[in-house]
């Protein structure tokens, strides 16, 4: 049995106390002590569970960053198709959204909304040609910055 079901069985168990209690008699709220004895075990759980929560969060930010990462190179992807290359370094993701100038083949937009700011709020990094493919795309992670572990690691398509 863990904490939780332990205060969980004591707090049912006295609410059946009470209420199964003889009708005429008058009833007594909870003692100071049950309180602080309460209010010490959830004090307890939030101290065990809130760490493990919010390490959750800084997980599912990297998980939401390699999703966008994939969904911007497959939108980049579409526009080579359409035009023949990549935008270049210089047109960035907003080729994705709006017509380059000269670019007659162009049938975008190739993103239903603007292009996304990173879960961080930076926005993601280009380059076309890129240093480890035909192009490079990533996020500097929770820092950043170049380089970092952990949360602050660079998100690539490499």
């Amino acid at each position: 049995m863990t904490i939780g079901d332990l205060v969980l069985h004591y707090l049912f168990s006295r609410l059946i106390q009470r209420l199964s209690s003889a009708a005429g008699l008058r009833q007594r709220g909870f003692t100071l002590l049950e309180l602080l004895v309460v209010m010490v075990i959830i004090g307890l759980l939030a101290g065990y569970v809130g760490p493990k929560y919010f390490s959750q969060i800084g997980k599912s930010e990297v998980k939401a960053a390699r999703a966008q990462i994939d969904a911007l190179e497959k939108a980049l992807d579409q526009y080579r198709l359409d035009v023949g290359h990549y935008p270049t370094t210089e047109q960035a993701l907003a080729g994705l959204m709006k017509r380059p100038a000269g670019e007659n083949r162009w049938q975008g937009p190739y993103l239903k909304k603007d292009v996304p700011a990173d879960p961080w709020g930076n926005a993601y990094q280009y380059r076309q040609p890129g240093e480890h493919g035909e192009l490079d795309l990533f996020s500097y992670g929770k820092d950043g910055k170049p380089g970092g572990e952990g949360e602050a690691a660079d998100i690539t398509n490499w």
